[in-house]
């Protein structure tokens, strides 16, 4: 009985196919649709405050970063140049400074940097709870004109590849 189970035929008969329709369908369902933004409220440095709604109508960028990490630090001056290129043309984007991140540090960084975009502290870590427990920095969301997540980066992305990407969501309608 259990010989049947293990022998190579059965495996090339029933397994694999079987494995070959169950990633069909992940892949399938991966690609058929986008995700809601998870709904959150972000504190900007400037005392204001911005929710995920408010991003409906522009395609977003939702960076979460911290001062200490170093890929982070080498990407912002990437993604400065992105929030330029396309903020005229109704692009816009948030860094998530972490939970662990000194406020002071945050602050300092922004205004040195010169940073042109919104940044908000995840003081309590509720944010990146809410956006699936990020914990790894950077991790980067980007949203379509309806708050939807497009895709996620962990790590520095392919910039020309993001670029292609925020131009076509910037075509739709």
């Amino acid at each position: 009985m259990f010989q049947i189970f293990t022998s190579r035929a059965f495996v090339l008969r029933v397994f694999l196919p079987a494995l070959v329709v169950l990633w069909l369908a992940v892949s399938l369902s991966a690609c058929s649709g986008s995700q809601a933004a998870p709904e959150s409220t972000f504190v900007l440095l400037d005392g204001s405050s911005k929710s995920t709604a408010d991003f409906k109508g522009k395609v977003t960028l939702v960076n979460f970063w911290a001062t200490s990490c170093v890929t982070c630090v080498a990407e912002m001056p990437k993604l400065i140049a992105t929030h330029q290129k396309y903020a005229r043309q109704g692009y816009d984007t948030v860094a998530v400074a972490m939970s662990y991140d000194p406020p002071s540090y945050v602050v300092n960084y922004t205004e040195t940097r010169q940073l042109p975009f919104k940044v908000a502290i995840d003081n309590t870590g509720s944010i990146a709870k809410a956006w699936g427990d990020v914990s790894l920095t950077p991790t980067t969301y980007l949203l379509n004109k309806r708050g939807e997540v497009v895709k996620q980066y962990v790590g520095e992305p392919d910039f020309a590849a993001l670029h292609q990407l925020i131009e076509k969501l910037l075509a739709e309608t």
